[in-house]
Formats: structure tokens, sequence, C-alpha cells
């Protein structure tokens, strides 16, 4: 049965299976179970790969959703950081 998670979690079937089977962190998970069903399945953002930023760029992105560790990370390492957040 599917635990109420308050009124945090928006989809809590969606958010015990991301936490469960896909071994998810919390913060990831909620992410994903509070975006709609139709609005996950569109098309992302439109800006560039991230292999054309600079590292600057990757950086301050790093800095804007709070990846720890950026400061000693290299271009390829921010990358698939800010991927797998």
């Amino acid at each position: 049965m599917t635990r109420n998670h308050g009124n945090s979690i928006k989809d809590d079937e969606q958010y015990e299976a991301l936490r469960d089977e896909e071994g998810m962190s919390k913060e990831k998970a909620a992410r994903i179970a509070n975006t709609s069903r139709q609005q996950a399945g569109e098309k992302g953002g439109r800006h560039s790969p991230y292999e054309q930023w600079t590292r600057d760029e990757l950086y301050t992105k790093a800095q804007q959703v709070g990846i720890k560790g950026r400061s000693n990370m290299n271009k390829a390492g921010l990358t698939e950081a800010l991927r797998s957040h």
C-alpha cells in the first residue's frame, strides 16, 4: 500500500517507486514525482548541450543547483554532476 508523504509530494506512488526501485535520492524522486506526467514527457529546455558550455558556465550552473565539490571538478566532472543531479 502506498504511503501518504504529505502535501509536499504530489504522486506518492511514483515517489515510492523511484526511491525503492530506482534508488534515487529523496530530492530527485520528489522533483520527478511533483512534475505532471504530461509535462515530464515534453522536450526539455532550449539551451545547448553541456559539451558546448565553458567550464565557467558549467560551474555557475552547478553552483545554482547546489552541487557540492564543484570547485575541484573539471569540465567533464561538472557535466557529469549536472546530468546526474
